[in-house]
């Protein structure tokens, strides 16, 4: 079972317009309802890989049931969030069809009290003997220490189970600090932490804070990895269009399963691009299209170097 964490867990509302245009009223043409946040994410997508996942954190009110019910039809998903008195928050993303541009409003989240966050600690406990990886990924909902995200990496890291780090800002620093296998940033996010925008040189002295290994999305020009074996590229053949919420969710995914499976590092990078791809090709938020990545993970450029520890 691979465990995947969503302090901020939400209800991912994609809808569909011809054209967006400020200051108008719109015709909404779809609306696709998804239970989301970037764990719960990342679990639907390892789920549709053949590995089965639980997801843990947090659902309250009204929209936290819709939520629980949608991971309730998810095929090899298992739900143990906790549940909390305030309500779970909503993300919309408006899809202009006719730029293929997305744009996205994200709630900030239920208030959590101390004692919602010890019972999430104990249901943390329970469940990471089990698990034979551990994801941790997203914001922290308001209540919630910042330092939330270290204290559960050295609980993993203490019973041998190996973790990745999705997040930002101080949470970010104080988690790479205690040392997570794989921490994966964005562009932005790895500038904010380094103080540098050249993402060879910021990668590397993101390791140096403690990451065993990171690995920073860079948008359309794929993923970049610096590990103790080597360092990679990795580059969709082409740039995609679409919508891209759950992307980099979905390059996370590729990345644990590929841990998972111990396949070799430009295999994980390469699997992990392709996702990423197909889920900007998909429709709705959090999912890809399974025909493209297909299609996509044949031809992914990987180029880089085996390097010693």
């Amino acid at each position: 079972m691979i465990l995947t964490v969503t302090l901020n867990t939400a209800l991912d509302i994609t809808y569909r317009v011809r054209s967006l245009r400020p200051h108008a009223s719109h015709r909404v043409s779809e609306v696709v309802e998804r239970p989301g946040g970037k764990g719960v994410n990342v679990a639907r997508v390892l789920a549709a890989l053949g590995h089965e996942a639980t997801v843990t954190g947090f659902a309250g009110g009204a929209t936290g049931r819709v939520v629980r019910e949608r991971l309730a039809d998810t095929a090899g998903v298992t739900d143990a969030l906790v549940p909390v008195a305030g309500s779970t928050r909503r993300t919309i993303a408006v899809v202009d069809e006719r730029s293929g541009d997305t744009t996205q409003l994200n709630e900030p989240g239920p208030q959590i009290t101390p004692a919602e966050w010890g019972a999430f600690l104990d249901r943390y406990e329970e469940l990471l003997p089990s698990a034979s990886a551990v994801a941790l990924c997203g914001s922290l909902p308001p209540g919630v220490p910042v330092g939330a995200y270290g204290n559960l990496v050295r609980s993993a890291r203490a019973l041998g189970v190996p973790v990745l780090l999705d997040t930002s800002g101080e949470p970010l620093r104080r988690g790479v600090a205690a040392r997570p296998d794989i921490v994966k940033p964005n562009a932005d996010e790895l500038a904010e932490l380094t103080g540098s925008h050249e993402p060879l040189r910021a990668t590397q002295d993101a390791r140096r804070r403690g990451a065993h290994a990171v690995v920073a999305s860079l948008g359309a020009e794929g993923l970049l990895a610096v590990t103790p074996e080597g360092r990679w590229r990795a580059a969709p053949p082409a740039r995609v269009h679409g919508n891209p919420t759950g992307a980099g969710d979905s390059a996370v995914a590729g990345l644990l399963s590929g841990l998972v499976e111990r396949l070799p590092w430009p295999d994980r990078l390469s699997r992990a691009v392709a996702l990423s791809a197909a889920t900007v090709r998909a429709p709705a938020a959090g999912e890809f299209d399974r025909a493209a990545y297909e299609e996509l993970r044949g031809r992914v450029a990987v180029t880089g170097e085996v390097t010693a520890a």
